[in-house]
């Protein structure tokens, strides 16, 4: 769950983060890939640790 959330939130943080910048809907979609990428691999990783923590 921590996964998809991170991914989500990086695709709505990218989108926003472009379009502040004024990126047209080409840049937009890379900056939220992008954002959603990341935030999904530190979203595994907090999963991971959590998951390790906990069940010890």
């Amino acid at each position: 769950m921590i996964v998809i959330a991170g991914v989500l939130l990086g695709i709505v943080y990218g989108g926003w983060t472009a379009r502040r910048r004024g990126g047209k809907g080409a840049d937009m979609a890379q900056w939220a890939a992008v954002h959603a990428m990341l935030f999904g691999v530190i979203g595994l990783f907090l999963t991971l640790i959590l998951d390790r923590m906990l069940l010890n």
